[in-house]
């Protein structure tokens, strides 16, 4: 096994250096980027705006040239402010230089500063952290609570009125966008049209600071509600069907009419052999699917519930061309979701030894 866990530690390396090579080289060539961000938000803004963000004379910035730097909208800036602005973000070197560089520091977990907010990475990642766990947390654990049980008894009953019925309501909330639902909730229970029982922004209140730690944690649920249900609509359809197939295959195999005929109740058949093999594909999920929930999240429900988290810091940093944020954010994701599949694997061979990877190819 320790063989079998280095080989795919160390097959992790040329995976991360392609992922970060392709998305470099697509960056090259999309349109707008950082520089071009500075001179479309200086137009019309003077010489005093030109001075705060490229450093430099004010008048010097905003003086007409009749030489073209290259960037879309720069006509009219100095071709010297335009180059410090290159140097400030690092465009002046080349991109071969560029990239190597961000692949060293990015080897040494030395991600940079934002372009745009005068902050380290990593701080900017640690302060959307609290509104990322609260969701993949919480939402993946109101999925396994849910799916499970109800997954459960659909195999116990396939083909019965309950499997109909709930198989229809599952396919159903599957199919209602979470973005429409949370809108829906909003205006019924949110201050919308009609009830204005919950909050509609952040993970706690103002005076969070001064309640005791039991408001505090009805607080925090308090202000969850909402982006809970909304998410979860559609969170525990997957795992639901995936635990009905599987208690449904397990108990069709010959060990479960063995089991029978030698007497045993209907209870110790299904919780003493069904249950463990069943569950195998679903609890080694497990890992992935919370961080998953715990990454991906859903930036509309951010958005609409103004949940400042990873998702809507992604998004803003590729809408602003922030750079350093776009590809520190890609590296630690992808850096995750590497461990993450090794860690469901071992799970895996930790709830059944039968499964070895060491005698697979990788």
């Amino acid at each position: 096994m320790a063989a079998y866990i280095l080989r795919r530690l160390a097959l992790m390396i040329p995976t991360l250096f392609g992922i970060m090579a392709v998305s470099f080289i697509v960056i090259q060539f999309a349109p707008g980027g950082p520089v071009e961000q500075v001179v479309a938000s200086l137009q019309g803004q003077g010489g005093g705006a030109a001075d705060r963000l490229g450093g430099g004379g004010g008048g010097e910035a905003a003086a007409m040239s009749g030489e073209s730097s290259g960037y879309r909208g720069a006509q009219g800036l100095d071709p010297e402010f335009i180059k410090r602005l290159e140097q400030q973000f690092g465009f002046d070197k080349p991109p071969l230089e560029r990239f190597a560089t961000m692949i060293w520091d990015y080897a040494r977990f030395d991600f940079g500063t934002s372009f745009f907010s005068n902050a380290t990475v990593v701080d900017l990642i640690i302060q959307k952290l609290p509104v990322s766990i609260s969701l993949g947390l919480w939402i993946t654990l109101l999925s396994y609570i849910i799916s499970i049980p109800l997954g459960i008894r659909k195999a116990l009953k396939e083909g019965s009125r309950f499997d109909t019925w709930t198989s229809a309501v599952i396919i159903v909330a599957y199919a209602i966008p979470g973005f429409l639902f949370a809108v829906l909730l909003i205006v019924l229970f949110a201050g919308g049209s009609f009830l204005d029982w919950f909050p509609l922004r952040g993970l706690t209140s103002d005076n969070w600071a001064q309640l005791s730690w039991p408001e505090r944690i009805v607080d925090y649920f308090w202000h969850l509600t909402l982006p809970l249900i909304a998410l979860s609509l559609s969170a525990f359809a997957t795992t639901t069907l995936l635990t009905k197939n599987s208690f449904l295959d397990e108990i069709r195999k010959q060990y479960v009419t063995t089991a029978r005929a030698k007497g045993l109740t209907e209870r110790r058949v299904l919780y003493g052999h069904v249950f463990r093999n069943a569950m195998l594909i679903i609890v080694a999920g497990f890992p992935g699917a919370f961080i998953s929930a715990f990454f991906s999240g859903s930036l509309l429900i951010e958005t609409i519930f103004s949940l400042d988290g990873l998702g809507l810091l992604s998004f803003e940093s590729i809408y602003k061309r922030d750079y350093p944020v776009v590809f520190a954010t890609l590296y630690i994701f992808s850096l995750i979701g590497l461990l993450t599949t090794l860690i469901s694997d071992l799970t895996y061979t930790w709830i059944d030894p039968r499964i070895d990877f060491e005698k697979r190819e990788v």
